[in-house]
């Protein structure tokens, strides 16, 4: 898919974040826009700003745990505008919790949000995506679809899991030939509000788990939507956003499971620092990395 112009792409949580973002960016692009979220307040902001550049742009109430729902607006998009082209999978939430607090609720939300949500998403638009004759799939993962990190393990299990469907569904495609690409997107630190709207763990109920995560954000949804296109026009399998997203991918590629010696310590300094209103620091940093703490 080299240009997105008379495409159309369908977004799912596009009310906000980088979905929002890569529907502003497609729509200057001359791409049809059919948007989902399932908050339609945030919703409108989107298309009244995408439907400024021209394009024609349909809007839906969509809950992407739910599958028949997924299957059922696939129908209506295709419905809605003769074709789909893209499905961009991503809407998605958080939980911040120990594997040990984590309550199975919470687990399930997520799972049915985040893994589910790709897998139904991506299984239902496929057949359109092919009949198009020119389809791309892009399904968000994150750099924690990479390395694993404390209290994210949920989150880790779905992101690690669209990792692994996004990659074999792209083998797939490629020895049969079909006329789809598919991409798997790594994001680092992006500025979106998935921190402030997780679900936290009994220990964690009253700490400020959005500020550490918001400070450690190196990139906006703008800039992470270029950068996704970008790579969707590279036809590439993986998608790194940001300068932090590449270099914590090689950490792991050159240490192999010891990334955890530096990751996991590192990790838990900057939340206690953060809870506690400390800087983060050089000094702050290299104890975290050598274990020690920043007084000693």
């Amino acid at each position: 898919m080299k240009s997105f112009t008379n495409k159309v792409a369908a977004i799912t949580g596009a009310g906000s974040g980088i979905g929002q973002a890569l529907a502003f960016e497609l729509a200057k692009a001359g791409a049809n826009l059919a948007l989902s979220d399932v908050n339609e307040a945030n919703l409108a902001s989107t298309v009244t700003q995408c439907q400024a550049h021209g394009v024609t742009v349909k809007h839906y109430r969509l809950d992407v745990s739910s599958r028949d729902a997924i299957y059922a607006h696939a129908e209506e998009v295709v419905r809605d505008f003769g074709k789909v082209n893209m499905i961009i999978n991503n809407a998605g939430v958080a939980v911040h919790s120990s594997i040990q607090e984590l309550r199975d609720e919470d687990f399930h939300w997520l799972m049915n949000i985040n893994f589910w949500g790709m897998v139904h998403g991506t299984r239902a638009f496929l057949p359109h995506l092919i009949a198009s004759g020119e389809g791309h799939v892009v399904n968000l993962s994150s750099i924690f679809g990479m390395v694993a990190v404390p209290k994210q393990g949920a989150y880790n299990a779905s992101k690690f899991g669209i990792r692994g469907f996004t990659e074999a569904l792209r083998q797939e495609l490629k020895l049969d030939k079909v006329p789809v690409g598919v991409s798997c997107v790594h994001p680092g630190g992006v500025k979106t509000n998935i921190a402030r709207a997780a679900r936290k763990g009994t220990s964690d109920a009253t700490n400020d788990i959005a500020t550490p995560f918001e400070q450690f954000a190196l990139t906006t949804p703008t800039q992470a939507a270029r950068i996704i296109l970008h790579g969707v026009k590279c036809n590439r399998g993986r998608i790194f956003v940001g300068r932090d997203a590449r270099v914590i991918d090689l950490l792991q590629r050159i240490m192999g499971w010891r990334y955890e010696s530096i990751v996991g310590p590192t990790y838990e300094a900057r939340m206690k620092a953060a809870a506690q209103g400390k800087p983060w620091g050089l000094r702050a940093r290299l104890a975290a990395l050598f274990k020690r703490s920043p007084s000693s």
